[in-house]
């Protein structure tokens, strides 16, 4: 073990972290220097506030989005013949399932994070709305309704990012009065 005194994380307090530590190993928020303290008010405003978009969780959180919608959406009505998922029901059933999928992606990542699984939604939204668009014929409905629906479901998956990410962190710390 290295010669130093462990860091405490000033965003979850975990107390274990090596002195040369960037991230904590707890919550993956970053650990500025010692120098840069800040106060204790500072910190819980800064607690579930997003420091950066990492392009790995973006491709995780593409990836979960799209398995999801794939097997949800598509998959499913394939399996079990009573659900027909086509057109406007299918984005119906997107909003869900990217709520579960921003909700999954923010519990499981290191840090805050919050627009990954969102620009996720929005890839995988345009090529799904696309197929839906394309796949409706007896339950018409016009584009821009599921353009609407798209953004609504985009919207959605923020929302589950968000309560994913308070669950990860658990409840703030109480203050010190």
């Amino acid at each position: 073990m290295a010669a130093g005194k462990l860091v405490t994380c000033p965003s979850c307090g975990f107390a274990k972290n090596p002195p040369a530590s960037l991230r904590c190993g707890s919550c993956g928020a970053k650990i500025e220097a010692l120098a840069k303290t800040r106060s204790r008010e500072d910190e819980l405003e800064r607690r579930y506030q997003q420091e950066g978009v990492s392009v790995q969780w973006l491709f995780i959180a593409i990836a979960v989005q799209g398995v999801l919608t794939a097997a949800l959406v598509f998959g499913l009505p394939r399996i079990v013949t009573l659900l027909d998922f086509e057109g406007g029901n299918g984005m119906i059933m997107c909003i869900p399932v990217w709520f579960l999928g921003g909700l999954l992606v923010g519990m499981i990542s290191p840090g805050r994070t919050f627009i990954e699984p969102m620009v996720a939604s929005f890839v995988i939204a345009i090529p799904t709305t696309f197929l839906l668009v394309q796949s409706q014929t007896v339950r018409m409905m016009p584009t821009f309704l599921y353009v609407v629906m798209s953004a609504i479901g985009i919207m959605f998956t923020l929302i589950g990012a968000y309560i994913g990410e308070r669950i990860q962190l658990g409840p703030p710390p109480k203050t010190a009065d």
